[in-house]
């Protein structure tokens, strides 16, 4: 079980806001992935076909598209990860990326980066909900 961690509530700028939030959402999406068992995290419990780890894996992509420039041309396939992939792969790729997304920010002028800011605290807040109702029904966990 995990204690809720409250959102951010410092910066004075739009930029700072709008950062804040988003890395808040990415540490807890991650902290879902994180220490998820084996084959579980892989398990769908939803028609979808929409997994804990599949989720992660997808999130790596759109920051990837957003902040990196990289494109994209199967969408579908980026919420599943690889058989060969663990738990710890797929959270240490994401973080990676989010570390190399941060340094793009950090060289970006606030009013060029608004909307890809905004869509990706959409993103991953949506996915970050999906995420903390597929971890409870592995193995209880809840909160941040």
């Amino acid at each position: 079980m995990r204690r809720d961690t409250p959102p951010p509530r410092t910066g004075n700028s739009e930029s700072e806001v709008l950062r804040g939030f988003l890395d808040y959402l990415r540490t807890s999406v991650a902290a879902k992935v994180e220490g998820a068992p084996e084959p579980q995290v892989r398990t769908s419990a939803v028609p979808s076909g929409t997994n804990l780890l599949g989720l992660l894996h997808h999130l790596t992509f759109v920051e990837r598209a957003t902040f990196l420039g990289e494109r994209v041309t199967d969408w579908p396939a980026t919420f599943r990860a690889s058989p060969g992939d663990s738990v710890d792969d797929v959270v240490t790729r994401y973080r990676q990326t989010v570390a190399r997304a941060n340094e793009v920010l950090d060289r970006s002028p606030a009013p060029g980066v608004r909307r890809a800011l905004a869509h990706m605290i959409e993103e991953t807040g949506r996915h970050a909900g999906h995420a903390d109702i597929l971890r409870e029904l592995i193995d209880g966990s809840t909160g941040r």
